[in-house]
């Protein structure tokens, strides 16, 4: 009998016969799940959680959702699997046969923006199986997202680009040179807000059907599945200790981060300084100390009343 390491990369089967990359790494009574962004990023922003939170007793696994560069990659121009998969049912339903094939229990699910909305829904559907959730850059709708992304769009750039940028939208001219060069400055400046901070491929690791379903073709451009996902008037059924972190110089709303805070019932929110979107990146030493020092406050404290 094939006996595998509890620790190490291995590929788990779903029911629905795709395979999925994981990784578990780290010692400790603390088990941490992370979800990627995107959609149809990649686990790699989370390479190093578990050296980071070894001194606070974390375990952490991490994988790669279906399409994504490690895992499996449907053929998304099939409209029965875009049907099938393209859906935030599926993708949260994925987290739970994750768990299940893992054989991990009272844990701790991290998402980070994408992640974050399939944390929040796994949350509200599959709540017994947690001991605790962290919202990294994530709220709990769209719509003061997008205002947020244009009052960001307006203030980095002069009345003339913004126009311009709105005429190739509405022409959907996405791969306009000059339109490309501000939307990647928007990328320096509040997605990843540091010199270097992004891991490097020589080929682009997005999966680009999943981002355009969902999202789009860019930051600004929230034409996709998601743009009128929310759940502001669900977030106080969430009764699990929750973590929310944002970046200080963030696309996300800080408004609606503290609004988050008072609304669940057991949240706590910390905003990491110098840093953007990609806050692990941009100041990992205050990003991992505070969410080291909240899990293991947290993990010591008897669990929650159901009620």
């Amino acid at each position: 009998m094939v006996k595998l390491n509890p620790n190490g990369t291995r590929f788990v089967t779903l029911p629905n016969g795709y395979h999925l990359w994981t990784q578990t790494q780290g010692r400790g009574q603390i088990r941490l799940m992370t979800l990627h962004g995107g959609p149809g990023g990649t686990n790699e922003v989370f390479e190093n959680f578990a050296q980071e939170l070894a001194p606070y007793g974390v375990r952490v696994t991490r994988y790669d959702q279906l399409g994504s560069f490690f895992s499996d990659q449907p053929d998304f121009s099939d409209p029965a699997n875009q049907k099938r998969f393209l859906n935030i049912d599926y993708f949260v339903d994925e987290v739970e046969n994750v768990r299940q094939q893992l054989g991990i229990d009272h844990f701790y699910l991290l998402g980070q923006s994408w992640g974050g909305v399939l944390a929040i829904e796994y949350a509200l559907k599959y709540g017994e199986h947690l001991k605790g959730l962290i919202l990294s850059s994530m709220i709990d709708n769209l719509d003061e997202y997008l205002v947020n992304i244009n009052k960001i769009r307006e203030k980095m750039f002069s009345p003339e680009d913004v126009a311009y940028m709105q005429q190739v939208e509405a022409r959907h001219a996405f791969d306009d040179a000059k339109y490309q060069a501000l939307v990647n400055e928007l990328g320096e400046h509040y997605l990843h807000h540091a010199a270097d901070p992004q891991p490097r491929h020589l080929i682009s690791t997005l999966a680009t059907p999943v981002y355009h379903h969902f999202q789009g073709d860019n930051e600004f451009v929230m034409v996709g599945a998601l743009k009128n996902w929310d759940r502001r008037a669900d977030i106080h059924r969430i009764t699990v200790p929750t973590y929310l972190t944002f970046g200080g110089h963030e696309t996300m709303p800080l408004t609606a981060a503290e609004r988050m805070a008072k609304t669940i019932p057991h949240a706590t929110l910390h905003v990491t300084p110098n840093a953007g979107h990609g806050q692990m990146l941009d100041n990992p030493t205050d990003y991992f100390s505070h969410l080291g020092q909240w899990l293991t406050q947290t993990d010591a404290k008897p669990p929650l009343s159901a009620n």
